[in-house]
């Protein structure tokens, strides 16, 4: 189980993140997640807010999946908004330690064959704690204590929804066709299918879990809970991240769309 570590603020973080994968090495994350910022390849991701790198990015993204533009830049989309809010959403259940994704603080780039990006965070970035976390107490530079559980959640949802992914996907949209709640349920769907993933190396329940966190982000009504083929929670979608528009048409699991 995380532990929680004064010196290392993310311990709790990159031991889910462990116990998901097994690995350090994550397809997708930086790996141990944090990032030196004197490697030029990096970028903060207020740059795809600010459109300076977001043509780069979709264009990216229409190599790899092959779609229209709309569907390449909505799998887009849906990879980054996980790989953004896991750590996250991982740290909150793990630790009640929250990494603020400030759209400055969180890094990317396009150089690993293979992957669309790769995204790490900044070794300032701030983690929101309760007043009795162990960094709260040893006064740790980077670390933002907050009165209670309810500001805990504000300044998740403050920084990971309304200050990173509402600018974001607005920027997006002034690129390509897409409504806004396809894309936000995307981001439920990544967090409930995260915080299931990571069960095991969570305390308490995991779907439980689900539930506060996409009630604090407003996102409760895009995805539900239902049993699966041995009666664990799975997720079921309640809008459609265009993967079936594909060359190679895909139904993901839990899909709002059903197979005939």
């Amino acid at each position: 189980m995380p532990t929680r570590d004064a010196a290392a603020p993310l311990a709790p973080v990159t031991a889910a993140l462990r116990a998901m994968f097994g690995t350090d090495e994550v397809p997708g994350l930086a790996p141990g997640l944090l990032v030196d910022t004197d490697e030029p390849r990096w970028f903060p991701a207020a740059r795809l807010i600010d459109g300076t790198r977001l043509p780069e990015f979709l264009a990216a993204a229409g190599r790899r999946f092959g779609g229209t533009p709309h569907a390449c830049a909505a799998l887009a989309w849906k990879s980054y908004s996980y790989w953004t809010a896991l750590p996250v959403v991982l740290g909150w259940a793990s630790a009640r330690r929250v990494p603020l994704p400030d759209p400055a603080d969180v890094l990317l780039h396009f150089a690993d064959p293979g992957q669309l990006f790769t995204l790490g965070l900044r070794r300032s970035t701030t983690v929101a704690v309760l007043p009795g976390d162990p960094l709260a107490l040893a006064g740790h530079p980077d670390v933002r204590v907050v009165a209670d559980e309810a500001a805990l959640l504000d300044a998740l949802r403050g920084t990971l929804l309304d200050a990173h992914f509402a600018p974001l996907i607005a920027a997006l949209q002034t690129e390509v066709r897409l409504g806004t709640r396809t894309l936000l349920g995307s981001v439920a769907s990544g967090i409930a299918h995260g915080l299931l993933r990571a069960s095991d190396a969570l305390p308490g329940s995991a779907a439980a879990s689900v539930g506060t966190l996409l009630a604090a982000l407003d996102l409760a009504d895009l995805v539900e809970l239902v049993p699966g083929p041995a009666g664990e929670p799975t997720v079921q979608r309640r809008t459609c991240c265009l993967a079936f528009t594909l060359p190679r048409p895909k139904i993901c699991q839990g899909c709002c769309l059903r197979p005939s």
